[in-house]
């Protein structure tokens, strides 16, 4: 869930979610309250009654306590899926690693889809995400569609990538450029690089490719070691939601 759905966004929004339908093969709904919605409980439960889909992916701020309750008290099976959380950098406050002699780091337009997909599947592969909380939803699929987004988000936007002295990709971060922040969207270390600080160099280089005076970034709570990561390099949390999967009845 991006930012802006989290964080800025003015009200309840709804939406198919059609690449995952096709994936999973049932009807998905996305629905998502932002920490700035003021979204009252009633509007939620109003809008999941008028949803016909499958499941319904519902993400709102882990603030609102007693939610959980009213979802599960409805027809649908509420499993809770994952919590997000939130962080946040202003720009040029990173607490940067020292540079690395005969590193380089750019904004490239490409990069190989198959070092993308091993990427991913290197960061995200164990950890899941929100679709393998679900028995409804096969994990492979899922990791198979996390893969095929980080490949078109970086097929639309290119990607920050870190290369050591022999022009090998180290590291590479695919992002989104607001006017008013930017969103680390994946971030990744290739597997033989890993435990070696490289993270930390990819974080100065999405900082000096930022355009805007804030980074974010978000992930799963349980991932504690990438946030001790941004908390060593400046980060700050800001927010956290929950993720409920409303699924109707057979």
């Amino acid at each position: 869930m991006s930012w802006y759905d989290a964080l800025e966004a003015g009200e309840l929004t709804v939406r198919p979610s059609v690449d995952a339908a096709k994936r999973f093969g049932v009807s998905i709904d996305r629905m998502s309250v932002s920490a700035s919605a003021g979204t009252p409980l009633a509007e939620v439960l109003g809008a999941v009654e008028r949803s016909t889909a499958d499941v319904i992916v519902l993400r709102y701020p882990a603030r609102e306590t007693t939610w959980f309750a009213a979802l599960a008290s409805g027809p649908r099976q509420a499993l809770l899926a994952d919590t997000v959380v939130y962080w946040s950098l202003p720009t040029g406050k990173g607490r940067r690693p020292a540079p690395l002699a005969g590193f380089s780091t750019q904004l490239e337009p490409t990069v190989d889809e198959d070092l993308v997909d091993d990427v991913v599947a290197d960061v995200f592969g164990d950890s899941g995400n929100h679709y393998c909380s679900n028995p409804i939803f096969d994990r492979t699929l899922a990791l198979a569609g996390r893969q095929d987004w980080a490949r078109r988000r970086i097929a639309e936007a290119g990607a920050v990538v870190l290369r050591g002295p022999d022009r090998r990709v180290l590291a590479l971060a695919a992002v989104d450029q607001q006017r008013s922040w930017t969103e680390i969207q994946v971030a990744g270390v290739v597997p033989a690089e890993q435990g070696r600080g490289r993270y930390g160099h990819l974080l100065a280089a999405i900082e000096d490719a930022c355009t805007s005076r804030r980074l974010v970034v978000s992930t799963q709570g349980h991932l504690t070691g990438i946030q001790r990561i941004w908390a060593r390099y400046g980060f700050e949390p800001v927010h956290n939601l929950l993720t409920v999967h409303l699924v109707a009845a057979t």
